[in-house]
């Protein structure tokens, strides 16, 4: 059995847990998220605690009961407490500025950059060159902050460019005469 399945899931107070032999649906203060399950997997609950075994021993079955619990796991923790990322842009006139369910990016290009948020996203910029990207999907969450960063990832000459807050970026020396 995987290592990663064999430990359990527990579900905090204020989690929801629907289970059916196809779909796991989780329910929390930030939001509702649902998973299909795959036919290799069985997924049980037993007194708050949820337990992730694979149905043979395959080695994909072992693989997969592993991978499921771990998003299992990540979707309880979304839904009580969320998860976030930060970014950090560098770089002189770059700016960010969050409108609703758009993110405006001012980073050096000729025209400004809108980019639109998907649902169970939010965003904030507590200054003109940070973004907090939250959210209850942890996949989602890392798809949006990596899809930012994407319009204008740091270089290594002088560093200027969108990079997570503790991104560290190797500088290169410039060439010589």
């Amino acid at each position: 059995m995987s290592r990663v399945a064999s430990s359990p899931v527990v579900i905090p107070k204020g989690v929801e847990t629907k289970l059916s032999d196809a779909e796991i649906s989780v329910k929390g203060s930030k939001g509702t998220l649902q998973l299909s399950l795959h036919s290799l997997v069985a997924v049980s609950e037993e007194d708050g605690v949820l337990s992730v075994s694979a149905k043979d021993g395959s080695r994909e079955a072992n693989a997969l009961s592993g991978t499921f619990r771990s998003l299992i796991s990540n979707m309880v923790v979304g839904v009580s407490q969320g998860f976030e990322k930060k970014l950090e842009l560098q770089g002189v006139g770059y700016r960010a500025k969050a409108e609703g369910r758009n993110v405006n990016l001012t980073v050096g290009y000729s025209h400004p950059i809108n980019y639109q948020l998907p649902e169970g996203v939010t965003a904030e910029t507590p200054t003109q060159t940070e973004i907090v990207i939250s959210g209850a999907d942890k996949q989602v969450v890392g798809q949006v902050a990596a899809e930012i960063r994407d319009f204008r990832p740091p270089e290594p000459y002088k560093g200027k460019g969108i990079r997570y807050a503790n991104e560290r970026v190797y500088r290169k020396e410039a060439k010589k005469k």
